[in-house]
């Protein structure tokens, strides 16, 4: 694998992709690297449901009004829900798999982005969450997180200069009231 450093320092959020599959192998990987990431206590309250079929990805694309749509275009979504009454902390786990998730999709080439689904409405009347647990058939106790949509990128985007990055949100020892 490359060097984490130099992964983030060329990674940024892609939702353009090109029609191109994943390999069998990079879907594989990508599979291994959600179950090799940590969890609080090892109590892995995650599942995770791996979607490639276009017409799945067209319905996870209208999870919400806004900010799903790309998934329609990717090769492959991560669909990344947990139990709750497994692990208390269960949302930092999903978002620790989304972030390998992401490291690993950009260490292979691959471009990612991910989709807020708990917490944001489908509709007027309902809500993303229950829509996609209704889409794919999840059970009514588990939760359903995030989607992370993974694909060849049909877009380029330089990394962020390290001279943009908010140095001043970094604290030495103590919080600094003075920092902005």
């Amino acid at each position: 694998m490359s060097n984490t450093l130099e992964v983030l320092r060329q990674r940024r959020s892609i939702r353009q992709f090109s029609p191109e599959p994943l390999s069998d192998a990079q879907i594989d990987q990508l599979k291994e690297i959600a179950l090799r990431s940590p969890s609080s206590r090892s109590l892995m309250p995650w599942q995770f449901i791996f979607v490639s079929d276009k017409d799945k990805l067209r319905a996870l694309g209208h999870s919400k009004p806004h900010g799903s749509a790309f998934l329609e275009q990717c090769a492959l979504a991560v669909v990344i829900c947990a139990d709750p009454q497994r692990c208390d902390v269960w949302i930092e786990d999903c978002s620790v798999v989304a972030t390998l998730l992401h490291l690993g999709a950009a260490d292979m080439g691959l471009g990612s982005c991910w989709v807020q689904i708990r917490l944001r409405p489908h509709d007027d009347n309902s809500d993303a969450e229950s829509y996609v647990r209704s889409e794919l058939n999840i059970p009514e106790q588990m939760r359903v997180d995030m989607i992370v949509g993974i694909g060849h990128a049909a877009e380029e985007k330089a990394g962020h200069p390290q001279a943009e990055l908010p140095a001043e949100r970094i604290h030495l020892e103590q919080f600094d009231y003075s920092a902005k």
